[in-house]
């Protein structure tokens, strides 16, 4: 048994960092805090099992962070996509952001799971689990059969956004993954799959004051690509469900000085 190997690089002593690994095997943890008004950071971090790792830069002020995982081969932090955003000021880059990002594998072998975000902008919410049912009302549950493998990939530009999200498994199939890229304002996104087979999933929304929610689950494979644009807000309900592959592509430019409303069942 090794002890986890955690490389931090901090600046200001208002961090609160907590790390409680208990029974680990090479769990890595780097941090670097980017900048010098990096004041009132809150960083809790939760390693519990084998060859997890932890990999991400901050700047801004006054964010709170919690990073739970449990099991083997989670990953959480900067993208494979952008690389490290250490140069441009952080991967988590703004003030007052909240970020609980928990990853969940109670099975052997696990499939590995990722949380990958590129972050920039101020008051940011993301409340995500990978393992775990997250109901609309960001309320977790989880079972004794979780194998991961889970994917999931965020990019947030713009401000006041909110993002709840979670997938898991049934059995000890894998591959669920998800995307999401926002760039415009006051976005209330929910997006959860579950069950087995892939069931993918990708959101882009570049303008203001959508509320969105997706859910896939079941046993069949399903697929969802939502591109919302506009200069007004779209109100979108997405499930896919059943035994049999659903799919669904949305490209939605609302008009309407009220808005728009869309809902879509499937199963």
């Amino acid at each position: 048994m090794e002890e986890a190997l955690i490389v931090l690089t901090l600046f200001k002593s208002s961090v609160l960092l907590l790390l409680l690994p208990l029974t680990v095997y090479a769990n890595e943890i780097y941090i670097t805090q980017v900048g010098t008004g990096n004041d009132d950071m809150v960083l809790d971090i939760t390693q519990d099992g084998e060859d997890n790792k932890v990999d991400f830069s901050i700047g801004g002020s006054s964010n709170y962070i919690e990073i739970n995982q449990k099991g083997s081969d989670g990953y959480i932090g900067y993208t494979s996509v952008w690389g490290s955003g250490a140069s441009w000021g952080g991967d988590i880059d703004g003030n007052n952001n909240w970020f609980e990002l928990f990853q969940l594998c109670n099975q052997s072998p696990c499939g590995g799971d990722r949380i990958e975000f590129h972050v920039q902008g101020n008051n940011n919410d993301v409340y995500f689990r990978q393992g775990y049912t997250v109901t609309t009302g960001a309320v977790a549950s989880f079972d004794d059969y979780e194998y991961g493998g889970h994917n999931f990939l965020l990019d947030i530009h713009g401000d006041y956004n909110t993002l709840v999200g979670s997938q898991r498994s049934n059995n000890s199939g894998h591959e669920h993954n998800m995307s999401a890229y926002i760039y415009g304002d006051y976005n209330d996104v929910y997006m959860r799959q579950e069950g087995n087979q892939d069931k993918n999933m990708t959101l882009t929304i570049n303008n203001d004051n959508n509320d969105v929610d997706m859910i896939q689950k079941n046993s069949a494979t399903h697929s969802a690509t939502v591109t919302l644009s506009g200069t007004y807000a779209t109100d979108l309900y997405l499930f896919q469900g059943g035994g049999t592959a659903q799919s669904y592509s949305l490209n939605q430019s609302c008009a309407t000085t009220t808005g728009c409303t869309v809902s879509v069942t499937q199963q």
